[in-house]
């Protein structure tokens, strides 16, 4: 795999991420062989990463293969905790549902796709399985499109360019000029239509979720089956409801951005960033 990359980047980190990011959903237990071909690695260096990573507990063996532990977890929740999302949007999310009886999510934009950071479930048949740490490409998303609309022109060519990493194909493919025409739709109202664009039978609203400088650093959602909720329904009842949402978890995100922030210093017990120590 070639890169291109400044004189401190540092390879062989650069390699063990690349073979954490070949297991995924459907394929719990990759072999020694199946990681070299999705990497481009020598099989010597993805057996020595390997090694290492289980040395580590990411990974494990199993089954004439290997397989991720539930350590892996603690880097993606480590993001999420640091930012304090899930912490703040809880509360607000758990209202949605109780008032919609639907499930929603927050996730964030990576490339060209969408990651799952945060989420409320309810117990319904849906055709795809959605967690935290979920990936889908972002155009064929409610929350993708609101995500995409926020970027400038540059920023939305460079995220285009990048191929997905979701293993998902989406019902809905536009060309560069339909999606350009459905972002802009998007930025005039502020919220997000995707009707069975992912897969079929999954009909999502969204809208996006702004920090304190009224930037959009996320989005959420309620979701909901197609063959139970209308697009009528979704806009009228459900869509209301998530607007306040969002706006509620906005202004507590911007109330945060005007607290101190504090690091735990030795001795002194915790201290105000920016504060000088004698």
């Amino acid at each position: 795999m070639t890169r291109e990359a400044g004189p401190d980047f540092i390879e062989a980190l650069a390699r063990g991420l690349d073979v954490l990011r070949c297991f995924r959903a459907g394929r719990p237990v990759l072999t020694l062989s199946e990681i070299a071909a999705a990497t481009g690695l020598a099989r010597p260096t993805v057996r020595r990463i390997l090694l290492t990573l289980d040395e580590l507990g990411y990974v494990r063996s199993a089954d004439r293969g290997f397989a991720l532990t539930p350590r892996v977890l603690e880097l993606g929740m480590s993001y999420i905790n640091s930012l304090n999302m899930w912490e703040i949007a809880e509360p607000h999310m758990r209202r949605l549902v109780d008032q919609t009886n639907e499930s929603t999510s927050m996730a964030q934009l990576d490339g060209n796709d969408i990651v799952y950071v945060a989420r409320v479930a309810v117990p319904k048949i849906v055709t795809l399985a959605v967690t935290v740490g979920t990936r889908f490409p972002a155009p064929a998303t409610s929350m993708g499109k609101i995500l995409l609309a926020a970027l400038d022109q540059a920023e939305l060519t460079a995220a285009l360019a990048e191929p997905t990493r979701s293993g998902i194909t989406p019902w809905w493919q536009p060309e560069r000029d339909e999606l350009d025409r459905t972002l802009r739709e998007v930025r005039a109202r502020g919220w997000a239509l995707a009707d069975q664009d992912l897969a079929p039978g999954i009909r999502s609203v969204a809208t996006g979720v702004r920090n304190g400088d009224g930037k959009v650093v996320a989005a959420v959602n309620v979701t909901v089956h197609a063959a139970e909720t209308s697009v009528e329904q979704l806009t009228e009842e459900h869509l209301p409801r998530l607007l306040r949402t969002a706006a509620d978890i906005s202004r507590d995100w911007a109330l945060l951005d005007t607290l101190p922030i504090t690091v735990h210093e030795p001795r002194r017990g915790i201290v105000p960033l920016g504060v000088r120590l004698p």
